[in-house]
């Protein structure tokens, strides 16, 4: 019964497409950095109506399926009439190197946001990640040196749809800067809005309001609470010298990125 009703929704969703909006938004990732908790606060909003699935995968996954596809995950037209918004919230998209023009050739005016963590936290949150998926089986710092010959030949390839893409990219997915700088060749700079991790949770509800502006509706509306999601239940202890490793890496890249966003971040 569960799995007919589903696949009527989706039916019904795919074949009423040509009425429903495309996004004013997309939360562009990171992964690992507090997009489900952003993307809930948001959508607390009465302005704010989400898509039918936080992670719609399409300019990654799915885009061969096609713009009406896209369509039939988001809310009906009608339904933001007098300055309603929807968007949807896929981490993936940030990272993968042909989504910056995707998005662009279907979406020219979208606002997107950039929500970056801690990149050695981030790396290490990962790591965890992949490991209670099933996906990792070598030790940390083994992974994590590891990765350069994993992806060698898959970016020589231009595989993206290679699992090593996705699941062992650790480091790589924390390179900030080159994947703003993708997003840049295509969007001004006023269509992409950067937060800190950190700071969105330190203060929720001072955080929230720049977003609200950004996204041109009520930013005085308050939000119930706003909570950490999809924490992992497997962390153990990270020996230091994982910290050096991951610290000494990402310090020029950091560099790189404060250059860019002309802003800098406590990591």
């Amino acid at each position: 019964m569960w799995k007919t009703g589903t696949k009527f929704k989706k039916a019904f969703r795919y074949a009423t497409a040509g009425f429903r909006a495309l996004p004013d938004f997309i939360i562009i990732g990171a992964m690992k950095a507090g997009t489900t908790s952003l993307f809930s606060a948001l959508t607390q909003h009465p302005k704010i109506i989400r898509s039918h699935t936080k992670e719609t995968h399409f300019f990654n996954s799915h885009y061969h399926r096609g713009l009406y596809w896209y369509r039939s995950n988001f809310p009906f037209a009608r339904r933001l009439a007098g300055g309603g918004k929807t968007g949807e919230a896929t981490p993936q998209y940030i990272y993968h190197e042909l989504v910056p023009e995707r998005i662009h050739q279907t979406l020219p005016e979208v606002k997107l946001i950039a929500m970056l963590r801690n990149p050695t936290e981030r790396t290490i949150s990962q790591y965890f990640h992949e490991v209670r998926k099933g996906r990792e089986d070598l030790p940390m710092m083994k992974a994590f040196r590891a990765e350069e010959e994993r992806l060698a030949g898959v970016l020589r390839k231009d595989d993206f749809a290679n699992p090593l893409y996705i699941h062992a990219s650790y480091k790589k997915r924390g390179v900030y800067h080159e994947q703003i700088r993708r997003f840049l060749r295509y969007f001004p700079r006023e269509q992409l809005l950067v937060l800190d991790s950190d700071e969105f949770f330190a203060d929720p509800a001072g955080s929230i309001k720049p977003v609200f502006q950004f996204l041109e509706v009520d930013e005085a509306f308050p939000v119930d609470g706003i909570e950490h999601k999809n924490i992992g239940w497997n962390r153990t202890r990270v020996e230091p010298e994982v910290y050096e490793y991951l610290n000494d890496y990402f310090a020029p890249h950091n560099r790189e990125l404060y250059s860019l966003l002309g802003r800098s971040f406590p990591w």
